[in-house]
């Protein structure tokens, strides 16, 4: 059965100048997947021009009139552009038209645009944004990053949930570590909702570690999913990002400095290749917004034509794990235990 997704080509700081070549070259390498790009369609034809060939209709084009803007407000673009390419490849998912939507527009226009579009899998209060950031041992799950400010206990558990059953498909580990995000690993530390949400997890079936500390995100403990609310989470987020700018440049400038440290650089270079590789945020985006009924993945909005592509990959992937249903039903069998209780 063929896997179809839903791709919002006007989103982002760039357009179908990013989205159309991440698209081709996805295809090239997923030969069950078709894609619809949606967006104006002129455009979209001027840009593909006869490029379509090679993939014998597994890409279509529908047209939408309208794009959101990267700086829009959320509630407008929600009233006013129904027919935006963001709203239109959502529509898709809603439809069951398109197994998954990607999109690199305006975070929370594509927030609210989902939630009110597909709403939200019953007994998930709020839906949360997860990815993966790179580590001593790999990578790291972690959510939410920046889809709630403020989360109370029940919430975080949930979060726990449904970050578990994504790592569970995108990583095959059957039985996931689950950490959640504190001042320090001692019981007594942290605030009221921690606690609380710590406790939740104990109590439930998730493979809980118990609290974990900052350096666990990237250097410490090798957990597999770490949980914390939407305000930390991206806060954490966006420092790692800037501390691995300011490494980058810093090694430039210590490099180039003098023909000695030139020379260097020339002998270190299949090191320096390799690190910058292992580091690369661009083989790391993507973000799914968990606790939606249907699979909506955000890619950073100045992705590059490599980011993007991994941004449609990863919507494959949890697409063909059936992510969105197996978190539903995880939930569901929650519910139900707690209703026999």
């Amino acid at each position: 059965m063929r896997l179809i997704i839903a791709v919002d080509a006007m989103g982002g700081d760039f357009g179908p100048e990013v989205t159309i070549p991440a698209s081709l070259n996805c295809l090239k390498k997923n030969a069950n997947l078709s894609l619809i790009l949606v967006g104006d369609e002129q455009v979209l034809k001027s840009s593909l021009a006869d490029k379509t060939d090679d993939f014998s209709g597994r890409l279509s084009i529908q047209h939408a009139s309208q794009c959101v803007e990267m700086h829009e407000s959320p509630s407008k673009a929600l009233k006013n552009k129904k027919d935006s390419s963001m709203r239109v490849a959502i529509n898709l998912v809603r439809d069951d038209k398109a197994a998954a939507c990607v999109s690199a527009g305006n975070t929370g226009a594509l927030m609210a645009t989902a939630r009110f579009v597909l709403k939200m899998i019953p007994g998930i209060d709020r839906p949360a944004i997860i990815s993966t950031i790179p580590s001593i041992h790999g990578h790291t799950h972690v959510l939410d990053l920046g889809g709630n400010v403020d989360s109370s206990a029940e919430q975080l558990f949930q979060f726990g949930i449904m970050g578990a059953e994504v790592v569970k498909a995108v990583d095959n580990i059957d039985n996931p570590e689950v950490g959640l995000l504190n001042i320090g690993e001692e019981e007594t530390k942290g605030n009221e909702q921690v606690k609380a949400a710590s406790k939740l997890m104990e109590n439930s079936d998730l493979n809980y570690i118990g609290y974990v500390e900052g350096n666990s995100l990237c250097a410490g403990n090798d957990v597999d999913l770490i949980v914390t609310d939407g305000f930390v989470g991206n806060v954490a987020l966006k420092t790692i990002e800037g501390t691995a700018t300011m490494i980058s440049q810093l090694m430039k400038e210590e490099f180039g400095k003098n023909i000695f440290t030139r020379l260097a650089a020339f002998f270190s270079f299949p090191v320096l290749k390799a690190f910058k590789n292992r580091i690369d945020p661009r083989l790391y985006n993507g973000a799914s917004f968990v606790g939606l009924r249907g699979l909506v993945i955000k890619s950073h909005g100045g992705a590059d034509s490599l980011a993007f592509e991994t941004a449609l990959q990863l919507a494959v992937v949890e697409a063909e794990k059936n992510v969105t249903q197996k978190i539903s039903d995880k939930v569901a069998s929650i519910l139900a235990a707690r209703k026999i209780k």
